[in-house]
């Protein structure tokens, strides 16, 4: 199938110009600078940066290896990976296939929230996340269909997807990092809690989601993709996890660094760079925060707390500074159990700075309502998830 290079189409557009490549290269940085510059996270993290580390006790140095560099490396390799992915065009053709095989509205959500849960266990939920949101915005393209309840419930899905492997989302990175454990024993000691709230996940979605049948737009012609990018960033992705494996994250993001310099340049500047930069920056946030003499004292305690009074307390940090912050800051503390594990995992539910992927999803579906909406069900589920977690170590005895 022969497809034209996206820039080219782009240059039969500049007739003025005598260096259209130019241009296009011009308002793509442009672009990438406006999405730094508005991103609001950034700021508040870089602003809590600046002021933590006036008062913080620390060395300049310390500063690089305050920065878990592998997990960077291993998030920018998803991020570039599923970009590809998702400009090879699959996900339009996919979410036109998928209406004309669902015949109501609650097996479409079933299989969209089963979906999006599967895809985080192997990427980060973030990134399961830029594949299942923008499929379900397509499917506004072909029927009437209660998006901001979908969105809600794949957002709630990755979060309980994600916990089961040590790539599944950036906290289990860090945890599995610290543990010293093997991918096999990592999914071992996740795998009780991801059953129990997938199961509860999957039966609210199905209390919330009707038999309506769903109602087709008018006609569509068929959609075109590239077979030939989406294969092979799919051996590009199966390459990048074994490389994980081996410890070999830097080498493997530079060849698929390179490929895409090669196959889709422009693919490079239209990447969420600013999502990287507020990793970075929460990592540096973390250290300020452990390195502050008043709370100095106060995190040595926590090494004699309860197992209980630990596990609601990465819960409920989590709520207010996300899950993968409170990470960082109580792995400088306690060791990388399977407590702790659980705790933040859960944590990602509840409130929306639970988690980055809460604010991801809401972020694209672009709608105000949905920014409280989200909570009618993210709450309850926190609750849930909260008590049956606790219930569960006890039954299994893994304390």
């Amino acid at each position: 199938m022969s497809v034209m290079k996206p820039w080219r189409c782009f240059s039969n557009s500049v007739t003025a110009s005598k260096k259209p490549d130019f241009l296009f290269w011009s308002l793509t940085m442009s672009a990438l600078l406006r999405t730094l510059i508005d991103d609001r996270l950034l700021q508040i993290l870089l602003l809590i940066g600046l002021i933590t580390g006036a008062l913080a006790d620390f060395h300049s140095r310390q500063l690089a290896d305050a920065v878990d560099w592998h997990t960077i490396l291993t998030l920018a390799g998803l991020l570039l990976l599923t970009k590809g992915i998702e400009s090879s065009g699959y996900f339009a053709f996919l979410g036109q296939r998928l209406i004309q095989r669902f015949c109501d509205q609650r097996s479409l959500a079933l299989f969209m929230v089963a979906a999006s849960a599967l895809l985080s266990t192997f990427l980060t939920n973030d990134v399961a996340l830029f594949i299942t949101v923008p499929l379900t915005l397509t499917l506004r393209r072909f029927t009437l269909i209660p998006l901001n309840r979908l969105i809600i419930f794949e957002a709630l899905a990755v979060n309980a997807g994600s916990l089961l492997t040590p790539i599944g989302n950036p906290q289990n990175i860090l945890l599995w990092n610290k543990s010293g454990q093997s991918f096999l024993q990592f999914i071992g000691q996740m795998l009780p809690l991801a059953l129990l709230l997938m199961a509860a996940l999957l039966v609210l979605t199905a209390c919330s989601f009707g038999k309506k049948a769903i109602q087709l737009q008018a006609e569509q012609p068929p959609l075109l993709w590239q077979r030939g990018l989406l294969i092979q960033c799919a051996v590009l992705y199966l390459l990048f996890i074994i490389a994980l494996e081996f410890n070999l994250a830097g080498f493997a993001l530079l060849i698929i660094a390179l490929f895409f310099l090669w196959r889709t340049p422009q693919l490079l500047l239209q990447l969420d760079w600013s999502l990287l930069v507020v990793f970075i920056l929460m990592f540096i946030d973390v250290f300020f925060l452990t390195h502050l003499p008043l709370l100095a004292a106060v995190f040595q305690q926590l090494t004699h707390w309860a197992a209980g009074a630990r596990y609601l307390l990465a819960i409920g940090l989590s709520q207010f500074i996300s899950n993968v912050p409170a990470t960082l800051l109580l792995l400088n503390i306690l060791p990388a159990s399977t407590l702790l594990s659980w705790a933040v995992n859960i944590g990602g539910f509840g409130l929306l700075p639970g988690s980055l992927a809460n604010l991801i999803a809401l972020r694209m579906a672009r709608d105000r309502r949905i920014w409280w909406q989200f909570h009618l069900y993210s709450m309850p589920f926190l609750l849930f998830a909260c008590l049956a977690g606790w219930l569960l170590f006890l039954l299994i005895g893994v304390i």
